[in-house]
């Protein structure tokens, strides 16, 4: 089926390039050009389609014929300009028809020694005509990189089977990180999760496999895709992530027109959640054409669409945006969030910004190999030219302010935009580049078209053909600028066809080369470690919480700490929101200009459901959409706020909030004032890991001052210290006596309701769990490490494990939701009346069937 660019692509942003250098590589000769190392690349069958195919901006991860043809392979480059077909010497591809045989391959990443790579690669595709079938994208591993040694292709063990996974790099430990579309769940009910923008399917975040153990972890919830992740030399995980922060327009245009999406609400993200006739949204504020919403408000309705660079630590923690980058770092308008308020005023970059050069987004981000902490990407639109455009860099080191961040144009500005139809392009105009890989030596290389112009299928549906002609070259100086040099290799030429799967697809011809990397050794960064600021540490000797102990608690509940020191603080450069503002019924405030004084009295938490489905509820389509929703996930271990929104924790006196929030889920927030109304709302999705105390210490940040010309506040939050006193009071588990020791033990089975004679645990249902004399504990055993596991509840609930001679305590050890499998450790003391035992509560108001493993004992 011929593809289509949908409607409302963006306009494009033109300025003028202030360029910055790049090492000058040397002049190509007529032999072939000499490289420092060898470098790996894929072929792929050109494909004009660019609209969630395999190199679009978005949903470039599905394996199906429509989105990746059949036909390319793996090459190396030797640093004489001699090649090798990897895949083909390993056994994998062929020429001509396709069928059970054919593969499609991208993005390969070197290992630290420079001795073998990974890479994602779909094997097959339809032996007939009309055959259906499901293809996925997955991992593998290729060995034997050397001129004269024989390629060995193995797929990794260990990685979801019947999802895609592609864009692979090696972490510093060797484990794998990459991008899937995996639910970030496992619930296979939820794939794929759909985008926020086109509802189409992407990726659901990074994630990192440890083949040697199979563990697999998200890094990160990413609602509308993440990209391309690298390991740079400072040992953070740069990628290209996805921000569309807003209210469904599919929704919208159902509400406000004829229901051609049949868009519609599950009421819960369980297999069997009702589907209701209902389009509700609770954050953000609505899009600017839903007029009817807006009227009567002072809103001026919320937009956002961009692909920055981003960072997070290789375990997951410390996930914000390149150094903090923000809009008013790169970009070069959006506007006011309220009509009604002078101070507010749209943005355009102020005189004297360190960037001169904005873009619009940032993909395919590389790190140079000479320069740490600079990094080469692609402006690129969203649609028409498969993510290729004008080759851009900049320099942000974890140290840099993000206000001091400044963009270098490398190619023209003009090479970000096209052509438009029937029109000459402008003289410096040098065609769009994807891909730019720094070398070792200086050199840039890139893949290059020469056609300036959107692309389109110059054939038929049987027979495509592509105005682009993207081929690897180095970039050389030319007036100011970098242009297309000599290509590095002849030029790769393949016969082939498929059934895609009604008509078969036939192509003889060139070959694209893409996704060009340098096969060198490189040294491994060390591991990034989150550290406690002694503002916050303070607060929790304060009040005599030992931070370990209460991040294995955060950890066994599946939860985070989020904490800000002052939320009345902003970034100086944001005027686009209320930026005077004065804690309720407190002296604190921060004022930024005369005029209006906002005051703030809660921040309310939000969540990423995938909530949202599309076709109707006769016959929905597979897949839910994100959709915010106020935090119900752990919203019960934060201390109460009487008289604040829903899904609310207060700001304290000083400013200061702290909230416990779910890991492994997108989450957002809020400050609203002492009715409810919002007042300045968070515009990027962020994700946690168990156990992750997170500090932020103003509102949004500061890059270097904030709107009174301050630092960052230093203050010991009193948010913090109330919520650890009610967590003390509330939840805290009981301690261990002091002298006790631990044992670890074979996991052995103490109970299990799904054995014969044995039935499940009843709504509010106990169970008594004998532990003396059974898989080896000891009689004077006091505390057992037990992994407990539900299965089959019929409704959403908790368990809570305490001593056999203890009343009912208020924490619970396991959380779950109706139909969910879930497991967790925990650490439960034993009836100290002889009788060694320990209850099981089921709190919740559905039936339950319980597992309990021992693993060890302290006495």
């Amino acid at each position: 089926m011929t593809k289509t660019v949908p409607p409302g692509a963006r306009a494009l942003a033109c300025a003028l390039a202030l360029l910055l250098s790049w090492p000058a590589p040397s002049a190509p000769g007529p032999a072939p050009r000499a490289t420092p190392y060898p470098i790996l690349f894929v072929t792929q069958v050109p494909w004009p389609y660019d609209f969630t195919t395999v190199n679009s901006t978005f949903g470039n991860h599905q394996g199906d014929l429509d989105a990746a043809p059949r036909g390319g392979d793996l090459w190396i480059r030797y640093p004489d300009g001699t090649l090798k077909n990897l895949t083909e010497a390993a056994g994998y591809g062929t020429s001509g028809f396709q069928g059970t045989a054919g593969i499609a391959v991208r993005e390969p990443s070197v290992h630290w020694s420079g001795t073998k790579a990974l890479f994602s690669m779909v094997v097959g595709s339809p032996a007939q005509q009309y055959q259906g079938g499901e293809w996925y994208w997955q991992l593998h591993e290729v060995t034997g990189l050397g001129p004269a040694e024989t390629p060995v292709i193995r797929r990794v063990e260990g990685q979801p089977a019947d999802t895609n996974n592609v864009s692979p790099v090696y972490g510093s430990d060797d484990r794998i990180l990459f991008t899937s579309d995996r639910p970030r769940n496992g619930e296979r009910h939820l794939w794929p999760q759909l985008d926020e923008y086109e509802e189409a399917p992407t990726v659901t975040g990074i994630w990192a496999l440890d083949p040697a153990t199979g563990s697999l972890t998200l890094l990160n919830h990413s609602p509308s895709g993440a990209f391309s992740p690298s390991v740079d030399s400072f040992g953070r995980v740069v990628f290209t992530r996805w921000d569309h922060l807003q209210r469904d327009q599919q929704a919208d245009a159902d509400a406000t027109g004829p229901n051609v999406y049949g868009t519609f609400d599950y009421a819960d993200e369980s297999a069997g959640a009702a589907r209701l006739d209902q389009r509700v949204e609770v954050f953000p504020e609505p899009r600017p054409s839903r007029t009817d919403l807006l009227s009567g408000t002072n809103l001026n309705g919320h937009t956002l669409n961009h692909f920055f660079p981003w960072q997070v630590n290789e375990d997951g923690t410390e996930e914000e945006t390149l150094v903090h980058v923000g809009r008013h770092d790169l970009h070069s308008y959006f506007d006011r969030a309220f009509n009604d308020d002078p101070n507010l005023v749209e943005f355009v970059p102020p005189g004297g910004r360190a960037n001169p050069n904005p873009i619009l987004n940032m993909f395919q981000v590389r790190e140079d190999p000479l320069v740490p902490g600079r990094y080469v990407g692609v402006d690129a639109p969203e649609f028409a030219t498969h993510a290729s455009g004008q080759v851009i860099a900049v320099t942000a080191p974890p140290t840099l302010p993000a206000d001091q961040l400044a963009v270098a144009y490398l190619t023209p500005r003009a090479t970000f935009g096209t052509t438009p139809e029937g029109q000459t392009p402008s003289a410096d105009h040098t065609g769009h580049y994807r891909n730019p890989l720094p070398l070792s030596d200086g050199t840039l290389v890139a893949a290059h078209t020469a056609e300036t112009r959107a692309d389109a299928n110059t054939g038929t549906r049987a027979a495509p053909g592509s105005r682009y002609a993207f081929r690897l070259k180095p970039l050389v100086p030319s007036g100011g600028t970098l242009v297309p040099g000599t290509p590095l290799t002849p030029g790769l030429t393949k016969t082939v066809s498929f059934w895609d799967p009604d008509v078969l697809v036939s192509y003889t011809g060139p070959l694209w080369e893409l996704d060009p990397v340098e096969v060198r050794p490189r040294p491994r960064p060390a591991r990034r470690v989150p550290a406690l600021a002694p503002q916050e540490a303070g607060a929790f000797a304060a009040e005599g919480v030992e931070v370990p102990a209460f991040a294995r608690w955060l950890r066994r509940e599946g939860l985070a700490l989020i904490v800000s020191r002052n939320v009345t603080t902003r970034d100086e450069a944001d005027r686009q929101q209320p930026f005077n503002l004065k804690v309720a019924g407190s002296s604190t405030q921060t004022v930024g200009a005369s005029g209006k004084l906002y005051e703030v009295a809660h921040q309310q938490l939000f969540q990423a459901d995938q909530l949202r489905g599309l076709g109707g509820t006769a016959s929905p389509r597979p897949g839910r959409r994100v959709l915010a929703r106020e935090q119900h996930d752990g919203m019960g271990f934060n201390p109460p706020n009487p008289g604040g929104p829903s899904s609310s924790v207060p700001v304290a006196p000083d400013g200061s909030v702290a909230a416990l929030v779910p890991a492994h889920r997108a989450v957002t927030w809020m400050l609203t004032d002492s009715a409810g109304t919002g007042v300045v709302r968070e515009r990027y999705w962020l994700t946690f890991q168990p156990g992750e105390i997170r500090l932020c210490t103003s509102c949004h940040g500061l890059s270097s001052r904030d709107q009174a010309g301050q630092g960052v506040p230093a203050n010991e939050p009193q948010a913090l210290r109330s919520l650890l006193s009610h967590w003390k009071a509330t939840t805290a588990p009981p301690p261990l006596p002091p002298d006790s020791r631990f044992y670890t033990a074979t996991p052995c089975r103490l109970a299990d309701t799904r054995r014969a004679g044995a039935s499940p645990l009843v709504p509010g249902g106990e169970r008594l769990v004998a532990a003396t004399g059974v898989c080896g504990v000891p009689q004077d055993a006091r505390a057992l490490s037990v992994n407990v596991t539900v299965t089959e509840p019929t409704a959403a609930g908790n368990l809570r494990l305490y001593p056999g001679d203890s009343p009912v305590p208020l924490a619970s050890s396991l959380n779950f939701r109706a139909s969910q499998t879930r497991a967790n450790n925990a650490v439960v003391p034993l009836a100290a009346d002889g009788s060694a035992s320990f209850w099981v509560r089921n709190d919740a108001p559905g039936t339950v069937h319980l597992v309990v493993d021992v693993n060890g004992w302290f006495r």
